[in-house]
Protein backbone atom coordinates (compact mmCIF):
# COMPACT_ATOMS: atom_id res chain seq x y z
CA UNK A 1 0.00 0.00 0.00
CA UNK A 2 1.32 3.40 -0.92
CA UNK A 3 2.34 5.78 1.83
CA UNK A 4 -0.16 8.57 2.41
CA UNK A 5 1.36 11.91 1.53
CA UNK A 6 -0.13 15.37 1.67
CA UNK A 7 2.10 18.33 0.77
CA UNK A 8 1.59 21.37 2.95
CA UNK A 9 -0.22 24.42 1.62
CA UNK A 10 1.84 27.59 1.28
CA UNK A 11 5.62 27.57 1.17
CA UNK A 12 7.45 28.36 4.41
CA UNK A 13 10.21 29.82 2.28
CA UNK A 14 8.12 33.01 2.19
CA UNK A 15 7.49 33.51 5.87
CA UNK A 16 6.36 35.52 7.75
CA UNK A 17 3.79 36.86 5.30
CA UNK A 18 3.75 40.37 6.65
CA UNK A 19 3.62 43.78 5.02
CA UNK A 20 6.88 45.24 3.74
CA UNK A 21 8.36 48.00 5.88
CA UNK A 22 8.91 50.33 2.93
CA UNK A 23 7.78 50.55 -0.69
CA UNK A 24 11.36 51.02 -1.91
CA UNK A 25 13.16 47.76 -1.03
CA UNK A 26 16.79 47.40 -0.02
CA UNK A 27 19.41 44.90 -1.14
CA UNK A 28 20.94 43.09 1.80
CA UNK A 29 23.83 41.64 -0.24
CA UNK A 30 25.83 42.61 -3.30
CA UNK A 31 27.87 40.43 -5.69
CA UNK A 32 31.67 40.83 -5.90
CA UNK A 33 31.31 42.46 -9.32
CA UNK A 34 34.04 43.13 -11.90
CA UNK A 35 37.60 44.00 -10.91
CA UNK A 36 37.34 47.53 -12.25
CA UNK A 37 35.00 50.12 -10.66
CA UNK A 38 31.46 49.60 -11.86
CA UNK A 39 27.97 50.59 -10.74
CA UNK A 40 26.27 47.42 -9.47
CA UNK A 41 22.67 48.60 -9.24
CA UNK A 42 19.95 50.59 -10.92
CA UNK A 43 16.21 51.22 -10.66
CA UNK A 44 13.18 51.78 -12.84
CA UNK A 45 9.42 52.13 -12.70
CA UNK A 46 7.22 49.25 -13.78
CA UNK A 47 5.14 50.16 -16.82
CA UNK A 48 3.26 46.97 -17.58
CA UNK A 49 3.34 43.68 -19.49
CA UNK A 50 2.74 42.44 -23.00
CA UNK A 51 4.00 39.53 -25.12
CA UNK A 52 6.69 39.05 -27.73
CA UNK A 53 7.94 36.44 -30.20
CA UNK A 54 11.59 35.45 -29.99
CA UNK A 55 13.92 32.55 -30.75
CA UNK A 56 14.22 30.48 -27.59
CA UNK A 57 17.80 30.97 -26.35
CA UNK A 58 17.58 28.50 -23.44
CA UNK A 59 19.73 25.51 -24.35
CA UNK A 60 17.89 22.96 -22.19
CA UNK A 61 14.42 24.08 -23.24
CA UNK A 62 12.26 21.71 -25.26
CA UNK A 63 11.73 24.57 -27.74
CA UNK A 64 15.39 25.63 -27.98
CA UNK A 65 16.08 27.36 -31.28
CA UNK A 66 12.40 27.69 -32.14
CA UNK A 67 10.25 30.79 -32.27
CA UNK A 68 8.13 31.03 -29.12
CA UNK A 69 5.72 33.52 -27.58
CA UNK A 70 6.86 34.78 -24.16
CA UNK A 71 5.51 37.30 -21.65
CA UNK A 72 7.64 40.44 -21.27
CA UNK A 73 7.69 43.31 -18.79
CA UNK A 74 8.53 46.92 -19.57
CA UNK A 75 10.41 49.17 -17.12
CA UNK A 76 10.89 52.90 -17.64
CA UNK A 77 14.36 53.76 -16.36
CA UNK A 78 15.35 57.44 -16.46
CA UNK A 79 18.82 58.44 -15.29
CA UNK A 80 19.65 58.38 -11.58
CA UNK A 81 21.40 61.33 -9.91
CA UNK A 82 24.33 60.77 -7.56
CA UNK A 83 23.75 62.84 -4.42
CA UNK A 84 26.47 61.43 -2.17
CA UNK A 85 29.22 58.88 -1.56
CA UNK A 86 29.56 56.66 1.52
CA UNK A 87 32.58 54.72 2.73
CA UNK A 88 31.87 51.72 4.97
CA UNK A 89 34.29 50.14 7.40
CA UNK A 90 34.06 47.17 9.74
CA UNK A 91 34.62 47.51 13.47
CA UNK A 92 33.89 45.50 16.64
CA UNK A 93 30.16 46.31 16.35
CA UNK A 94 29.89 45.40 12.67
CA UNK A 95 29.87 47.55 9.56
CA UNK A 96 29.30 51.28 9.86
CA UNK A 97 29.77 54.51 7.87
CA UNK A 98 33.34 55.79 8.16
CA UNK A 99 33.07 58.87 5.92
CA UNK A 100 30.43 60.51 3.78
CA UNK A 101 30.46 63.27 1.16
CA UNK A 102 27.53 65.01 -0.53
CA UNK A 103 27.32 67.07 -3.68
CA UNK A 104 27.51 70.83 -3.25
CA UNK A 105 24.72 71.33 -5.81
CA UNK A 106 21.88 68.97 -4.84
CA UNK A 107 18.83 68.56 -7.03
CA UNK A 108 16.04 70.97 -5.97
CA UNK A 109 13.50 68.11 -6.00
CA UNK A 110 15.50 66.37 -3.28
CA UNK A 111 14.12 68.90 -0.79
CA UNK A 112 10.79 67.11 -1.13
CA UNK A 113 12.33 64.05 0.55
CA UNK A 114 14.24 65.69 3.43
CA UNK A 115 15.46 69.18 4.40
CA UNK A 116 18.79 69.93 2.76
CA UNK A 117 21.27 71.60 5.18
CA UNK A 118 22.58 74.91 3.89
CA UNK A 119 25.93 74.99 5.71
CA UNK A 120 28.10 71.99 4.89
CA UNK A 121 31.85 71.94 4.36
CA UNK A 122 31.92 69.79 1.23
CA UNK A 123 35.68 70.13 0.70
CA UNK A 124 36.47 68.90 4.20
CA UNK A 125 34.05 65.96 3.87
CA UNK A 126 35.54 64.99 0.51
CA UNK A 127 39.11 65.20 1.84
CA UNK A 128 38.14 63.10 4.87
CA UNK A 129 36.64 60.43 2.62
CA UNK A 130 39.73 60.33 0.38
CA UNK A 131 42.04 59.77 3.38
CA UNK A 132 39.83 57.36 5.32
CA UNK A 133 40.28 53.60 5.11
CA UNK A 134 37.41 51.17 4.72
CA UNK A 135 36.20 48.15 2.80
CA UNK A 136 33.17 49.20 0.73
CA UNK A 137 32.07 52.21 -1.32
CA UNK A 138 28.42 53.02 -1.99
CA UNK A 139 26.74 55.72 -4.04
CA UNK A 140 23.73 57.60 -2.66
CA UNK A 141 21.49 57.99 -5.69
CA UNK A 142 17.95 59.23 -6.18
CA UNK A 143 15.35 58.88 -8.89
CA UNK A 144 13.88 61.62 -11.06
CA UNK A 145 10.13 60.94 -11.18
CA UNK A 146 9.46 64.45 -12.49
CA UNK A 147 10.70 63.20 -15.89
CA UNK A 148 7.90 60.63 -16.09
CA UNK A 149 4.28 61.04 -17.05
CA UNK A 150 3.00 57.74 -15.66
CA UNK A 151 4.08 58.35 -12.04
CA UNK A 152 2.09 61.04 -10.21
CA UNK A 153 4.58 61.57 -7.37
CA UNK A 154 7.38 64.08 -7.87
CA UNK A 155 9.20 63.14 -4.67
CA UNK A 156 12.46 61.33 -5.52
CA UNK A 157 13.32 57.99 -3.90
CA UNK A 158 16.83 57.77 -2.45
CA UNK A 159 18.82 54.57 -1.93
CA UNK A 160 22.35 53.14 -2.05
CA UNK A 161 24.18 51.41 -4.89
CA UNK A 162 27.46 49.57 -4.44
CA UNK A 163 30.59 50.34 -6.48
CA UNK A 164 32.55 47.20 -7.37
CA UNK A 165 36.31 46.86 -7.73
CA UNK A 166 39.41 45.42 -6.08
CA UNK A 167 41.39 48.59 -5.40
CA UNK A 168 39.68 50.78 -2.77
CA UNK A 169 41.39 53.99 -3.92
CA UNK A 170 40.16 53.45 -7.49
CA UNK A 171 36.64 52.87 -6.24
CA UNK A 172 36.70 56.07 -4.18
CA UNK A 173 38.05 58.08 -7.12
CA UNK A 174 35.41 56.60 -9.41
CA UNK A 175 32.59 57.35 -6.94
CA UNK A 176 33.74 60.91 -6.23
CA UNK A 177 33.98 61.54 -9.97
CA UNK A 178 30.27 60.73 -10.29
CA UNK A 179 29.26 63.05 -7.46
CA UNK A 180 26.51 65.40 -8.63
CA UNK A 181 26.28 63.70 -12.05
CA UNK A 182 23.79 61.32 -13.65
CA UNK A 183 24.22 57.60 -14.23
CA UNK A 184 22.22 55.95 -16.99
CA UNK A 185 21.21 52.38 -17.62
CA UNK A 186 24.22 52.09 -19.97
CA UNK A 187 26.50 52.42 -16.94
CA UNK A 188 24.79 49.43 -15.34
CA UNK A 189 23.95 46.77 -17.96
CA UNK A 190 23.45 46.07 -21.65
CA UNK A 191 21.13 43.97 -23.79
CA UNK A 192 21.24 40.25 -23.01
CA UNK A 193 22.53 40.66 -19.43
CA UNK A 194 21.08 38.84 -16.45
CA UNK A 195 20.07 40.90 -13.42
CA UNK A 196 18.40 40.33 -10.08
CA UNK A 197 15.15 42.13 -9.33
CA UNK A 198 13.77 43.14 -5.94
CA UNK A 199 10.36 44.71 -5.51
CA UNK A 200 7.31 44.87 -3.26
CA UNK A 201 4.44 42.78 -4.59
CA UNK A 202 0.90 43.95 -5.21
CA UNK A 203 -1.00 44.29 -1.94
CA UNK A 204 -4.25 42.34 -1.51
CA UNK A 205 -5.07 43.26 2.09
CA UNK A 206 -6.45 40.88 4.74
CA UNK A 207 -7.53 37.59 3.16
CA UNK A 208 -8.90 34.32 4.44
CA UNK A 209 -7.41 30.85 4.73
CA UNK A 210 -8.40 29.59 1.29
CA UNK A 211 -7.21 32.52 -0.80
CA UNK A 212 -4.06 33.11 1.24
CA UNK A 213 -2.81 29.50 1.30
CA UNK A 214 -4.96 27.61 -1.21
CA UNK A 215 -6.25 25.07 1.31
CA UNK A 216 -8.97 22.63 0.30
CA UNK A 217 -12.60 23.60 0.81
CA UNK A 218 -14.52 21.77 3.51
CA UNK A 219 -17.10 19.21 2.31
CA UNK A 220 -20.63 20.26 1.54
CA UNK A 221 -22.02 18.69 4.73
CA UNK A 222 -19.81 20.74 7.02
CA UNK A 223 -22.13 22.45 9.49
CA UNK A 224 -20.07 25.55 10.21
CA UNK A 225 -17.75 26.72 7.44
CA UNK A 226 -16.56 25.81 3.96
CA UNK A 227 -13.67 28.24 3.45
CA UNK A 228 -11.94 27.20 6.67
CA UNK A 229 -9.17 24.84 7.74
CA UNK A 230 -10.14 21.55 9.32
CA UNK A 231 -8.18 21.92 12.55
CA UNK A 232 -5.87 24.31 14.36
CA UNK A 233 -3.65 21.41 15.45
CA UNK A 234 -3.47 18.75 18.18
CA UNK A 235 -4.31 19.15 21.86
CA UNK A 236 -0.65 18.81 22.74
CA UNK A 237 1.28 21.03 22.38
CA UNK A 238 -1.57 23.24 23.54
CA UNK A 239 -0.91 26.20 21.26
CA UNK A 240 -1.32 27.03 17.58
CA UNK A 241 1.96 26.69 15.69
CA UNK A 242 3.03 29.08 12.95
CA UNK A 243 2.71 26.28 10.38
CA UNK A 244 -1.08 26.35 10.56
CA UNK A 245 -2.51 28.27 7.56
CA UNK A 246 -4.60 31.13 8.90
CA UNK A 247 -6.13 34.35 7.63
CA UNK A 248 -3.96 37.45 7.47
CA UNK A 249 -2.06 39.85 5.27
CA UNK A 250 -1.70 38.83 1.63
CA UNK A 251 0.53 40.71 -0.77
CA UNK A 252 2.70 43.79 -0.32
CA UNK A 253 5.66 41.52 0.46
CA UNK A 254 9.28 42.18 -0.41
CA UNK A 255 10.41 39.59 -2.95
CA UNK A 256 13.68 38.97 -4.81
CA UNK A 257 13.75 37.26 -8.20
CA UNK A 258 17.08 36.03 -9.53
CA UNK A 259 18.34 35.93 -13.11
CA UNK A 260 15.87 38.01 -15.10
CA UNK A 261 17.17 38.62 -18.61
CA UNK A 262 17.14 42.02 -20.30
CA UNK A 263 15.85 41.44 -23.82
CA UNK A 264 16.19 45.00 -25.02
CA UNK A 265 17.52 48.38 -23.87
CA UNK A 266 16.17 51.49 -25.59
CA UNK A 267 18.21 54.57 -24.70
CA UNK A 268 16.38 57.03 -26.98
CA UNK A 269 12.58 56.58 -26.84
CA UNK A 270 12.15 59.19 -29.59
CA UNK A 271 14.13 57.07 -32.05
CA UNK A 272 12.41 53.82 -30.97
CA UNK A 273 9.05 54.82 -29.46
CA UNK A 274 7.01 52.18 -27.68
CA UNK A 275 3.46 53.25 -28.40
CA UNK A 276 0.94 50.84 -26.94
CA UNK A 277 -2.56 51.30 -28.38
CA UNK A 278 -4.38 53.35 -25.78
CA UNK A 279 -1.24 53.46 -23.63
CA UNK A 280 -0.24 51.03 -20.92
CA UNK A 281 -3.03 50.43 -18.44
CA UNK A 282 -2.72 52.48 -15.23
CA UNK A 283 0.49 54.04 -16.55
CA UNK A 284 0.20 55.88 -19.86
CA UNK A 285 2.99 56.62 -22.31
CA UNK A 286 6.77 56.10 -22.10
CA UNK A 287 8.98 59.13 -22.67
CA UNK A 288 12.26 58.04 -21.03
CA UNK A 289 14.74 55.20 -21.67
CA UNK A 290 13.14 51.83 -21.03
CA UNK A 291 14.04 48.15 -20.56
CA UNK A 292 12.23 45.03 -21.74
CA UNK A 293 12.55 41.96 -19.49
CA UNK A 294 11.79 38.33 -20.19
CA UNK A 295 8.98 37.19 -17.89
CA UNK A 296 7.15 38.90 -15.07
CA UNK A 297 8.37 41.20 -12.32
CA UNK A 298 6.73 41.65 -8.90
CA UNK A 299 4.61 44.69 -8.15
CA UNK A 300 1.88 46.75 -9.84
CA UNK A 301 2.33 49.48 -12.42
CA UNK A 302 4.13 52.67 -11.27
CA UNK A 303 6.03 50.80 -8.53
CA UNK A 304 9.79 51.35 -8.22
CA UNK A 305 11.75 48.22 -9.14
CA UNK A 306 15.37 47.89 -8.03
CA UNK A 307 17.94 46.01 -10.13
CA UNK A 308 21.26 44.43 -9.17
CA UNK A 309 24.03 42.53 -10.91
CA UNK A 310 23.34 38.75 -10.65
CA UNK A 311 24.35 36.91 -7.49
CA UNK A 312 23.71 33.33 -8.67
CA UNK A 313 24.22 33.26 -12.43
CA UNK A 314 27.14 31.12 -13.57
CA UNK A 315 26.07 29.96 -17.05
CA UNK A 316 26.65 31.30 -20.54
CA UNK A 317 24.06 32.72 -22.91
CA UNK A 318 24.18 34.23 -26.39
CA UNK A 319 24.95 37.93 -26.26
CA UNK A 320 21.87 39.06 -28.16
CA UNK A 321 18.31 37.82 -28.28
CA UNK A 322 16.56 37.35 -31.62
CA UNK A 323 13.46 39.42 -30.83
CA UNK A 324 11.18 39.11 -33.87
CA UNK A 325 7.88 40.63 -32.77
CA UNK A 326 6.71 42.87 -29.94
CA UNK A 327 2.99 43.25 -29.33
CA UNK A 328 1.66 46.80 -29.04
CA UNK A 329 -2.02 45.85 -29.07
CA UNK A 330 -4.30 47.44 -26.49
CA UNK A 331 -4.60 45.60 -23.18
CA UNK A 332 -7.94 47.22 -22.40
CA UNK A 333 -10.31 44.39 -21.45
CA UNK A 334 -7.58 41.75 -21.80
Amino acid sequence: MARRHKPRRGSLGFWPRKRAIRVVPRFRNWPPGPAKPHVEGFAGYKVGMTHAFLVDYRKRSTTAGQEVAVPVTVLEAPALKVAGVRLYGRGPDGRSVVAEAWTDEPDPHLARRFPIPEKLDHREARARLEKASGEDVHLLVHTQPQLLTGVPSKTPEIFEVRVSGQDLSERKTFALGLLGKEITVNDFAKEGDMVDVVAVTRGKGFQGHTKRFGVKLQPRKNSKHRRMIGTLGPHNPSYVTYRIPQAGQMGFHRRTEYNKRILKVVRDPKAEPLKMEGGFLHYGEIRSPYLIFHGSIPGPAKRLIRLRMPMRFAGSLPEKVDLRYFSTQSKQGA
